[in-house]
């Protein structure tokens, strides 16, 4: 029986592309990847745009944190490979009608934006989506804003600590999974380990069939699962 834990790709193909790259999301897709992560932040006027770090310094040509630029300053700067920072709905529109699962991390945890939650969810109920988008944050207020605003959704909590009881968590907080840094089993509610790059883990993650192991190389965790 073939494996059914789900690839996700960690800010893209970080191995190919720059990270949180439009160039790489796309070459994700076209080589069937099932799902991407990805981050969100705020800009000082409140578009929403892809990035991890909480400045622009590591991944662009510029400088400054995202929440001080404006989206039109922000759009000056460049990544390595000569794109500008994608906003959100840049990347709703490249995943539109795609076959792709998507997880949407609110970078909530070291600056908390405004609004972020009611500006996100409001930008992808918009869109046409083939599978429902997986919110997580390592801020569990900003997951329980988001809950509160919009209850039909799913989220997720990300955390590098292990927790005493997962599921009776998960449950509490009404999340539909939890986000793991170290594996640790959980039977009700969806698994996600990161970031998984030794194949040797990858092999150990899918033999306990998680529901998903987020990776910076996506395709060599193809090739493991279709080894087993």
């Amino acid at each position: 029986m073939p494996n059914m834990s789900l690839i996700y790709g960690h800010r893209g193909v970080p191995v190919k592309f720059p990270e949180n790259s439009l160039a790489g999301f796309a070459y994700a897709i076209s080589h069937h990847i099932d799902g991407l992560e990805f981050d969100v932040h705020l800009t000082q006027d409140q578009v929403p745009v892809i990035m991890h770090d909480e400045r622009i310094d590591r991944t662009t040509n510029g400088q400054g944190a995202i929440a001080d630029l404006t989206f039109e300053q922000l759009r000056r700067f460049e990544l390595a490979n000569g794109e500008p920072v994608p906003s959100l709905q840049e990347f709703l529109n490249l995943v539109s009608g795609e076959p792709v699962h998507l997880n949407l991390e609110l970078k909530t945890d070291r600056h908390y934006y405004l609004d972020i939650e009611r500006i996100v969810l409001r930008m992808v109920r918009q869109t046409d989506l083939i599978y429902p988008v997986v919110f997580s944050s390592f801020n569990l207020k900003s997951l329980q804003r988001a809950y509160a605003i919009d209850a039909s959704q799913k989220y997720a909590f990300l955390t590098s600590a292990r927790l005493g009881n997962p599921d009776e968590f998960a449950t509490h907080e009404h999340l539909e999974g939890v986000h793991l840094e170290h594996y640790q089993p959980v039977h009700h509610v969806a698994e996600r380990v990161w970031t998984v790059d030794e194949p040797i883990v990858m092999q150990q993650l899918f033999a306990a069939s998680v529901n998903a192991v987020i990776t910076n190389n996506f395709e060599l965790a193809q090739q493991v699962r279709a080894a087993m």
